[in-house]
């Protein structure tokens, strides 16, 4: 619970159970008063603290749902009885009851200038019939008129104390919304996230497969032509291919969460691996995020995709870095029989521009004048 929601709690328990509490005891302390002591006009007066307690029990009821003419005829209802008991018997308990109707003017009238006017109301008739009863009985003991326009000042009070209580409505109501935005936000980056990670963690398994594919292919061509060992060798290379798949896998993993990848070091060794050329051109520097990791996985999509479609021929690998853009161009031979590059799994030519679309870049692919093939994607250094 926030601060703003204990102090709400705080103020909801003394509404709705001290002050009803302390009220309904100055009730009964005030019905027993006027009951046994001396008071003027005893008649009058008895229908007053009917009234009067009649009024009070209303101001514990939910004025919000009450129309605002309803309230203000509550509240000056309240204020007029209560102003004309204070005289009647002022022995009493009686007098509280026109500071109490005063306060909560202040409390339930959402208009601070109607407040103040039953405030004004209030503390007006308290002094004429404090007069009236001074001129009648002139022996009887009465207040001042001066000190009965005290009255009103409970306005104050109670217009403070709707103004912090709807101060901190609207605090709480903020840091509710504030508290839904974060976590909508938290769902949408977790989101973002886990499909980041989904789809890196399939290009990585896509190339892997499909290199394993092609030596398994290869070792059940071979097999059927009784080159034996040739075939053993490409169940082997098989199997190395599925063993560095996993590695690979398990360095994506740990490259997302350090969102950190060395582009030129695992382009080299990319290459190294399958005995591919590589060359750098220009200065390295730091890279926007996500450009790393699409380009890495746009150089395994080009290189997978030139030994499936165009085994045997040259490929190359070439990263160039100019001030704000970074590009990687991925060449092979001629093939005998270029069929079209599958752009459905994996990253793919689609895949490639898509992401290349999503960085500010581009990627594009076609033939290259020697009859080979060539894929380039170009991207921004920094987002």
């Amino acid at each position: 619970m926030t601060g703003n929601a204990a102090v709400l709690r705080r103020e909801w328990v003394a509404d709705r159970l001290i002050r009803p509490a302390l009220i309904t005891a100055a009730i009964v302390v005030t019905g027993v008063g006027i009951s046994t002591h001396h008071v003027h006009v005893r008649p009058l007066t008895t229908v007053l603290f009917v009234l009067v307690t009649l009024f009070a029990l209303a101001s514990f009821l939910p004025w919000d749902r009450i129309p605002q003419r309803t309230q203000l005829l509550l509240a000056s209802g309240y204020a007029v009885c209560a102003a004309v008991l204070l005289p009647l018997a002022p022995r009493t308990f009686a007098p509280m009851f026109a500071y109490l109707a005063a306060a909560v003017a202040g409390i339930k009238l959402a208009s601070r200038t109607l407040a103040v006017a039953v405030a004004v109301l209030d503390a007006v008739c308290c002094a004429v019939t404090v007069a009236v009863v001074g001129v009648v009985t002139p022996n009887a003991d009465v207040w001042p008129w001066w000190l009965a326009l005290s009255t009103g000042l409970p306005v104050l009070l109670g217009i403070a104390r709707r103004d912090r209580r709807d101060a901190l409505v609207n605090a709480e109501r903020a840091a509710a919304e504030a508290r839904r935005a974060a976590a909508s936000e938290s769902r949408e980056a977790a989101l973002l996230e886990r499909t980041r990670i989904a789809r890196e963690l399939h290009d990585v398994l896509g190339h892997s497969l499909t290199g394993i594919a092609l030596q398994l292919d290869m070792a059940d061509a071979l097999g059927t032509k009784g080159r034996d060992a040739e075939a053993s060798d490409a169940v082997r290379r098989a199997r190395s291919l599925a063993v560095d798949g996993i590695g690979r896998m398990r360095q994506a993993v740990h490259e997302l969460r350090e969102d950190a990848v060395p582009l030129e070091e695992t382009l080299a060794a990319l290459c190294a691996s399958e005995t591919v050329a590589f060359e750098v051109e220009g200065s390295a520097g730091p890279l926007g995020g996500g450009v790393a990791h699409t380009l890495v996985r746009a150089a395994q999509e080009a290189l997978t995709n030139a030994a499936k479609y165009a085994p045997g021929t040259g490929r190359a690998v070439k990263l160039g870095f100019a001030p704000e853009t970074v590009t990687l161009v991925v060449t092979n031979g001629p093939a005998e029989k270029r069929p079209v590059p599958d752009s459905g799994g994996g990253m793919g030519l689609v895949g490639m521009r898509e992401r290349a679309a999503a960085l500010g870049g581009s990627a594009q692919a076609g033939p290259a004048p020697d009859g080979g093939w060539t894929v380039e994607v170009r991207l921004p250094r920094e987002e």
